[in-house]
C-alpha cells in the first residue's frame, strides 16, 4: 500500500530547505563559481557607481554581471527572457546570490546600467582578461596552437528599417606603403610625384535604423539580414584566447 496524494497536495508542502539544497551538486555553475573569485568586479568598476547614498539601493555589480554570463552561458536569446529562466531555475539563482523568494531585477536594469555607467568602457574586456588570466595561471590553456575562426551573428535589427548611407571606401591594404614606395622611385628616377586624388570615392550601403552599427550580410544561400562579424581565437581546450567582432 502507498499513501495517495493530489498532485495540489505535494504542490502545497511546506519543507524546511535552502536554495543550496535545490542546485545539483554536478551543475555546472558550481563549478565556475568555485573556480572563480568574482570580488574582482568590485575592483573594475569602481569609480562607475556614485557614493550618494540617497535613493533605492543598487542592483550588486556582481550579480548584474552574473546574469549577463547565464545569458551567454546557456544560449538564452535576450535579456528579457533571462530574467524569466532565473526567476524559476534555482541554480540561477543560486548563482547570482537570490534567495528562493528574492525579486530579481528587471530585465531592463542591465540596460540601464549600460548606457549609465558600463557604455564606451572597457570593463567587459577587463573581465575577460582577468578570468583568461586565471586560466593561464592554472594551465588549462595551451597556446602552443591557436585556431582561428569568423562566423557572422545576425544581429537583432528589422532588415526593413534601413537608411540609404554613402561612406568613403575602405582604402587597400597597405595602400599607404604601396603609395610611398611608388614616389620614392619616382624621385630616385627624377619623375614628378603623382597628383594625389583630392575626392574621396564613396560607396552608398544600407544603414539598420535600429541597431547602426551592425551591417547588411548576403552570402551564397544565406537570407539577407542584418549581422555582425565576430573573429575568435581558441586554444586546443575551447579556451577563447580573444576576439574581434
Amino acid at each position: 500500500m502507498y499513501e495517495k496524494r493530489t498532485r495540489q497536495e505535494k504542490q502545497g508542502q511546506l519543507h524546511m530547505l535552502c536554495i543550496d539544497d535545490l542546485v545539483p551538486k554536478n551543475h555546472i555553475l558550481r563549478d565556475i563559481d568555485k573556480a572563480i573569485d568574482f570580488s574582482f568586479i568590485y575592483d573594475e568598476v569602481e569609480g562607475m557607481y556614485s557614493d550618494f547614498d540617497g535613493g533605492r539601493p543598487g542592483i550588486d555589480p556582481v550579480s548584474l554581471f552574473k546574469i549577463v554570463m547565464i545569458q551567454y552561458i546557456f544560449g538564452i536569446k535576450s535579456m528579457r527572457q533571462t530574467i524569466k529562466e532565473i526567476e524559476s531555475n534555482y541554480a540561477y539563482r543560486w548563482f547570482i546570490g537570490y534567495d528562493i523568494g528574492e525579486d530579481i531585477p528587471h530585465f531592463s536594469t542591465f540596460g540601464k546600467n549600460y548606457s549609465r555607467r558600463f557604455k564606451d568602457t572597457d570593463i567587459f574586456e577587463r573581465i575577460f582578461t582577468r578570468i583568461l588570466n586565471e586560466a593561464i595561471n592554472c594551465g588549462f590553456v595551451d597556446e602552443k596552437a591557436v585556431f582561428v575562426d569568423g562566423t557572422h551573428i545576425k544581429a537583432s535589427a528589422n532588415k526593413r528599417k534601413i537608411a540609404r548611407k554613402s561612406v568613403p571606401v575602405q582604402a587597400k591594404k597597405y595602400q599607404k606603403q604601396l603609395d610611398e614606395e611608388v614616389e620614392a622611385d619616382r624621385q630616385s628616377h627624377h619623375k614628378k610625384p603623382l597628383k594625389k586624388k583630392e575626392q574621396t570615392e564613396e560607396k552608398e550601403i544600407a544603414q539598420s535604423t535600429t541597431d547602426p552599427e551592425c551591417g547588411m550580410f548576403h552570402k551564397g544561400e544565406h537570407e539577407k539580414q542584418f549581422a555582425y562579424v565576430v573573429n575568435t581565437v581558441c586554444d586546443r581546450h575551447n579556451f577563447i584566447l580573444d576576439f574581434v567582432a
